[in-house]
């Protein structure tokens, strides 16, 4: 019964059984009469015992996905009543009609079908192909008694039409969508049709054919029709082939013949070299043919096949078809294809052929392409543990008219080992006239193929053995099978392998190919008597025809027992003699018996493992060693007994073992771990050297790295590359890209890092950061996959980025804070976003409190409160919401930009780190804040390049870049060799060289910071240079100090860094009245010097200090910038702080003048009527007044405002301040009014002003015609679009301000802390640098309190953001911050940063500070 859209489904059991309960993850119903597939997710038990108790549940769908949508039709098949007239074969049938053809449709059932006499009926789904005009109905030939004599088919097409109901006319327009498809009434329409064949299919009877094509009884006017086949097999050597071929021919518009075998030819011996063979093909007439598919099944001998062409005289209209092909059909030759589509040319061209060899290839081949679409397949396979696969994949394209048929993906176009792990293969196909593209089918062969196994257990005392035996078989190019037990249980363990026994086994393995180059075989060691004496074993596999069997015999005759010969339990054996029994044509069995010739040699490989020379290096644990080469590798082996050692792997020891293996090839690298077992099971491995002793060639893999549990990254598994291997390195985890300024890393392992870059590049994809709270109300969490829709203007939206949560963690928790990382399409312009989870039973309830999206590429955060429910038994019922960008608070959060970042560690002895690394890069318009550099596993090791994506702010052109490590972790020491920037808007690319130590001993400075220039274009952007401070303590009563004195530059091209002012030339420093002086080589000149910030730590016993200036000497400038103080810095004077601002007194001679000029520099766009013959003015509006009209000229001498042109004009002004806005007017030039023509436009695109005296630059985007115009009150006003405020603009503004800090602290339990508060202003001028709040004998930051403090700094301009933070100290250091408000106590002007968000590492997302923006 048809019951229309499925709405919810119950579900359950009796509750029945010993085991009963069951965990029921999701159903998932397939509708193809209505076109789609229902998936209802469920993920609970239904289990007495277990969660809520209950053994059924209602589950609604979550997903409806369209599939093609089928019709019922039933086949009516009557068999003869004669003798014999029954078949066991498998028949099938296809039916065409005016709109198509179905699918194959194999008819079978449960009962013995096709029984003489019978009347057997099927009921299949299948395409509605509209009206019937033809069936093809045969069978396999398979079987004992195949031959069947068909009576009659009736088909009955079951079709259903949708009828409107009165009711439905009438209702009114509010009414749902689940209403109007409840008042459609489905009207079912049947059509019959009857076939009569009345004739034997059967190789012995009638015509022989096993297939016929069959028209409608008294409808049809079509005929059956006579095909003459000519197939030409080419002269070329070894063109013939022993394979079945098949045959399929298309009409125009009249279907095609079906796969037809070609059996019956004129020659005994069918497609040989040089040869025609003809074949007779009868179907139901195709009219004129417009293409063929012809292929073989790789079978026999020699199946490679080299095709000349095929040529059809359709015997009905005596018309030859000419088909060329000219190519292999072969697995080994041309493109791997066993399937070629061929389509006719003109007999003039197969005349010319046999005249002209030369031209006549390229011509077909021409004429074969013009015909063909070719479809480029791209296939890519999961990132999952055995994910790929060495079968034979096959793919058929269905379109509209056709199919392509059955396509083996041979040659991929970009991995040489196509289907592996996490790999995206393309491949071509070509085919003829399939029309629009409507599914795909793809499977593999499941290329598994039985072996039989026979093991011979040596006749000598103790051989047999109860251990569990395992198996790999290998053969050519590293193929292999997985590693397979020959026992099922340990009962069978017992029985089998005992002493001189034989045992035979049949297990079923991937198929490695024809020839088996060796096998592995071993046991795991276990039991009493697990030492096992193996005589030899014998592999039977049958031939690939089926006609007889192979017997491969590898010889061992050596013990696989720790306690005897090498102590080895794992053997690699090669084949000695191979058994052939063939099958002949006569009946006869032929036996074979032949040496292996050239087998594999055994190798013997030493291995050195060399454990490091620091404390707690060696260990007590098993180590086990896999040995990877290009032609296979050892499989995991232990290293039991050291050459060197009795006591193995102690620090600063080398151990050596040997091991025997198959030759491997090229070693390119090895895994190695312990099993975390003894008393100390941490081990520093320095080194791996292998030596093949056969080849006498050297392998070394470094390690430098810690396998422990409780170090560096934890694992006690490492896989390390040979020293030299520049392929690609699966363990560096190359996939999990950086997506954020501070390197967090995304869930990226369905991308691949260059096709990420490539995508980056092209601006197509890009980051988006997700920040999702739960809320905390009863049921609040759930562990259904949420994901996120981002969309933009005109339906542009991304596909849906599900936020998978990472491990460890299986639900978004109540209250818990959970952010991610996603790359989507950029969308421009969000306009909404939709919400949601995949859960859909009434438990899969989550309520989602607030929703953050930043877009780091448009420097935008949108922030939704949402506290909605996303349930079906909660709020709306809805599990999925969409949100609008309107209901969203946006943030500007500063534009950043996409680089790739490679860092090269140095290939010096323990040059890689496991210490924190820190960056921060500067350039012209400005530097980024101090990132960490995520380790991600395997970054940083010695010799390596490592290469990620980061978001870094839009400050180029760089100037430098400054790298710090923390010293901290098990390996602290870093060799630096070079950094690259690319930037992947523009492709410039930075590189920034070191080659050096960051280390405090290694370092001759020991110094963990290092500062480098970029190179841009072989151009080093800074200069280096010496710095000379002199520092003048005052001449009052106390002025020195003993504390410790540090001091940051700042000037065009950044900052110093902190400079701690230790080594004066005087012995005691900063007395009373007293010059120090310091200096300072090997810097990076930061240009014209703007400001100094200067503190203390107020150590000492009298830590006050009152400063009278700074002198700072640039040796590569030569020159002086001096810094007047003149204040106090200490607790107990002044306002008490310890840290002092100080502007450059040299830019005080910059005043600003009351006239000044403007350079006004105009675009005129790139198009046909751009251009002006006129006059154009111009007026500046400023924040200090309104300039004068200014006349920009036109003259038939100097002519400007043309098409694409840029033009500059300079005048003279009194100075109009900030520029906000222009007026922009088109006058005549000979200033009359009739010459002012209404349909006269100048389109300007862009206008750029510079005011000359402090270089400003203001730039107003217009994009705009501007009319012709006599009077000057019609003009188009432009509002300035950006500004760039040169260095001495800002150093002018640099003046002392007092900040007002007001802190609010929210009004929750526990909302205060105890923790040291500190604070960081960022403004466009720079920022604050990290200020400590307090204030004596005051308790600060209680529940529900404000508190207020005074900052002084020097002018930092408009107000960014704040980072407000604390150090986790007290009792009770967790803090609700409710807002920060700062007044600028010079203008007044007051910036409120809401916050609203826990400081707690027990709360929400754990951090314990904020990133605070403006609200306005």
């Amino acid at each position: 019964m048809d019951i229309g859209k499925i709405n919810r489904i119950l579900i359950g059991h009796d509750n029945v059984g010993l085991r009963s309960g069951w965990f029921l993850a999701s159903v998932q119903i397939t509708v193809p009469v209505q076109g789609r597939q229902y998936m209802f997710p469920c993920n609970r038990w239904l289990d007495k015992d277990e969660a809520d108790g209950r053994v059924e549940v209602e589950v609604y769908p979550s997903e409806i996905v369209p599939i093609e949508k089928l019709i019922n039709y039933e086949v009516s098949v009557v068999t003869g009543d004669m003798r014999a007239a029954g078949t066991n074969a498998k028949v099938f049938m296809q039916i065409y009609g005016e709109t198509g053809k179905t699918e194959l449709i194999i008819l079978e059932n449960r009962s013995n079908n096709f029984e003489r006499g019978a009347t057997d009926i099927f009921k299949r789904e299948a395409a509605d192909v509209g009206k019937i005009y033809k069936i093809r109905i045969g069978h396999d030939g398979k079987g004992i008694g195949d031959g069947w004599f068909l009576e009659s088919v009736t088909l009955k097409r079951l079709a259903t039409k949708m009828k409107e109901s009165d009711k439905k006319k009438k209702k009114k327009k509010k009414k749902s969508d689940e209403e109007e498809e409840e008042e459609t009434k489905v009207e079912e329409a049947m059509d019959i049709y009857t076939f009569v064949a009345h004739r034997w299919l059967a190789k012995d009877e009638g015509d022989k054919e096993l297939v016929v094509e069959l028209v409608p009884d008294g409808e049809s006017a079509l005929e059956e029709n006579t095909y003459e086949v000519h197939v030409l097999t080419g002269n070329v050597w070894g063109a013939g082939t022993d394979a079945n071929v098949f045959l399929s021919i298309y009409g125009i518009g009249r279907g095609d013949t079906g796969e037809r075998q070609l059996k019956r030819s004129n020659n005994l011996n069918k497609f040989e070299k040089g040869q025609v063979d003809v074949f007779t093909i009868k179907a139901i007439d195709l009219g004129e043919l417009k293409k063929l598919r012809i292929r073989h099944d790789n079978s026999g001998a020699s199946p490679s096949w080299f095709l000349e062409r095929v040529e059809i005289v359709d015997l009905k209209e005596s018309t030859t078809y000419y088909f060329p092909c000219q190519r292999w059909l072969a697995v080994e030759e041309d493109d791997g294809q066993i399937v070629r589509e061929l389509v006719p040319v003109d007999e003039a061209f197969v005349k010319k052929d046999s005249e002209n060899d030369g031209q006549s290839l390229a011509t077909l081949g021409l004429e074969q392409k013009a015909k063909s679409t070719t479809y480029t397949v791209k296939v890519k396979t999961g990132d999952k543990k055995n994910a790929g696969t060495d079968a034979n994949v096959f793919i058929t394209l269905y379109g509209s008219k056709d199919d392509t048929g059955i396509v083996s993906l041979k040659a991929s176009k970009i991995n040489k080992n196509k289907f592996e792990r996490g790999k995206v293969d393309e491949f071509t196909v070509e085919s003829v006239d399939i029309g629009d593209l409507k599914k795909i089918k793809i499977g593999h062969d499941n290329k598994v193929v039985p072996y039989e196994i026979t093991v011979y257990t040596s006749d000598i005392f103790g051989a047999g053995t109860d251990a569990d035996v395992f198996i790999v078989l290998y053969g050519s190019d590293g193929i292999c099978t997985q590693q397979k037990s020959l026992c099922l249980n340990k009962r069978e363990q017992r029985m089998y392998f005992e002493r001189n026994s034989v045992n035979q086994f049949i297990v079923e393995l991937e198929d490695v190919g024809d020839v088996i180059e060796k096998i592995r075989i071993g046991h795991k060691g276990g039991g009493l008597n697990s030492g096992w004496h193996l005589d030899r074993v014998a592999i039977r596999r049958l031939l690939p025809n089926g006609k007889g069997s192979e017997t491969v015999t590898f010889p061992c005759e050596r013990w696989l027992a720790k306690s005897e010969d090498d102590g080895e339990i794992v053997r690699e054996l090669v084949p000695s003699d191979i058994f052939t029994e063939k099958l002949m044509k006569d009946g006869t069995l032929k036996q074979i018996e032949e040496e292996v010739e050239d087998p594999l040699e055994v190798h013997t490989y030493k291995i050195s493992v060399f454990t490091g020379d620091i404390y707690g290096a060696g260990t007590d644990a098993n180590v086990f060693l896999n040995i990877y080469g290009d032609l296979g590798d050892t499989g995991e082996r232990k290293l039991s007994k050291s050459e060197t050692n009795f006591n193995k792997f102690e620090r600063r020891q080398e151990d050596t073992f040997t091991i025997q293996a198959v030759d491997l090839g090229i070693l390119y690298k090895i895994k190695i771990r312990h099993d975390n077992s003894m008393f100390s099971p941490d081990w520093f491995l320095e080194k791996v050297e292998i030596l093949d002793e056969t080849t006498e060639e050297s392998f070394i893999f470094l390690c430098e790295r810690w396998l422990s549990r409780k170090k560096e990254d934890k694992k006690i598994e490492r896989t390390l590359y040979e020293q030299s291997y520049d392929g690609e390195r699966n363990s560096l985890d190359d996939l999990s890209l950086s997506l954020s300024s501070q390197d967090s890393n995304a869930n990226l392992k369905e991308m691949k890092k260059s096709s990420l870059v490539k995508a980056a590049e092209e601006g197509t994809l890009i980051p988006y950061h997700i920040t999702v709270t739960t809320g905390t109300e009863y049921d609040s969490s759930t562990d259904s996959r949420v994901y996120i829709i981002i969309m933009g203007p005109q339906k542009v939206q991304t596909e849906r980025l599900w936020l998978d949560l990472p491990e460890g963690k299986d639900e978004f928790a109540d209250g818990s804070v959970e952010k991610f990382s996603v790359w989507g399409l950029d969308v421009g312009e969000i306009k909404k976003q939709e919400v949601g989870h995949d859960g859909a039973t009434p438990e899969s309830c989550w309520l989602v409190e607030e929703l953050t999206i930043i877009v780091p590429t448009k420097g935008v955060m949108y922030n939704f409160v949402c506290k909605c429910w996303l349930a079906r038994d909660k709020g709306d019922g809805l599990t999925s919401r969409i949100l609008n960008i309107l209901d969203a608070d946006c943030v500007n959060v500063g534009l950043k930009i996409l680089y790739e970042v490679t860092v090269v560690t140095g290939d010096i002895e323990s040059g890689g780190t496991d210490a924190n690394i820190f960056m921060t890069v500067f350039g012209s318009n400005g530097n980024t804040e101090e990132m960490q550099l995520d380790k991600n596993g395997d970054r940083f090791e010695r010799g390596q390049e490592d290469s990620f994506i980061m978001e870094i702010a839009d400050i180029a052109p760089l100037r430098k870049m400054r790298i710090r490590t923390d010293g901290k972790g098990t390996r602290p020491h870093w060799f630096l060799e070079r950094i690259i920037l690319k930037n992947l808007t523009n492709q410039e690319v930075a590189i920034f060289t070191y080659g050096e130590w960051l280390s405090k001993l290694k370092n001759a400075k020991g110094s963990l910071v290092c500062e480098m220039p970029a190179v841009i274009n072989d151009e080093q952007m800074m200069e280096d240079t010496t710095y000379t401070l002199q520092v003048k303590t005052s001449d009052v009563g106390g002025a020195g100090t003993d504390a410790n004195v540090s001091l940051i530059l700042f000037g065009e091209n950044g900052d110093s860094g902190t400079l701690a002012l230790k080594e004066s030339n005087k012995s005691n420093k900063f007395e009373r009245n007293q010059m120090d002086e310091f200096n300072f080589s090997d810097m990076l000149s930061l240009g014209d010097l703007c400001k100094v910030r200067i503190w203390h730590d107020n150590k000492g016993i009298a830590p006050g200090w009152h400063l009278e200036y700074i002198d700072v000497n640039d040796s590569a400038m030569d020159k002086t910038f001096r810094f007047q103080c003149d204040r106090w810095l200490a607790k107990g004077e002044d306002d008490g702080q310890l840290i002092r601002e100080l502007a450059c007194a040299n830019n005080d001679i910059l005043e600003l003048k009351e006239r000044t000029a403007y350079e006004i520099v105009t675009v005129t766009s790139d198009r046909e009527d751009a251009e002006t013959k006129e006059n154009i003015w111009i007026i500046l509006e400023g924040k200090l007044g309104r300039s004068k009209e200014f006349l920009m000229e036109n003259s038939s001498k100097k002519r400007r405002f043309e098409r694409g042109a840029t033009d500059t004009f300079q005048f003279s002004s009194k100075n109009v301040g900030d520029i906000a806005a222009i007026c922009v007017g088109h006058c005549p030039k000979d200033g009359k009014k009739s010459s002012a023509k209404a349909d006269v436009f100048w389109h300007v695109q862009e206008i750029i002003i510079t005011e000359m005296e402090l270089c400003n630059k203001y730039f107003f985007r217009c994009n705009v015609k501007i009319p012709l115009r006599y009077k000057r009150r019609d003009y188009k006003v432009f509002e300035c679009a950006k500004v760039t405020e040169s260095f001495a603009s800002k150093a002018r503004s640099l003046v002392p301000v007092k900040y007002e800090t007001i802190v609010v602290t929210g009004f929750e339990k526990g909302a205060g802390t105890d923790a040291n508060v500190f604070i960081t202003i960022f403004g466009l001028n720079g920022d604050s640098g990290k200020r400590a709040l307090k204030q004596k004998f005051r308790n600060l930051f209680e529940r529900g309190k404000t508190n207020r403090f005074y900052l002084e700094t020097l002018d930092m301009g408009e107000l960014k953001k704040v980072r407000i933070e604390h150090d986790n100290s007290g009792l009770a250091p967790g803090w609700l911050v409710e807002r920060v408000e700062i007044t600028n106590s010079a203008t007044g002007v007051t910036t409120i940063f809401p916050c609203g968000k826990w400081l707690d590492e027990n709360r929400g997302d754990g951090l314990i500070w904020r990133e605070l923006f403006p609200r306005y």
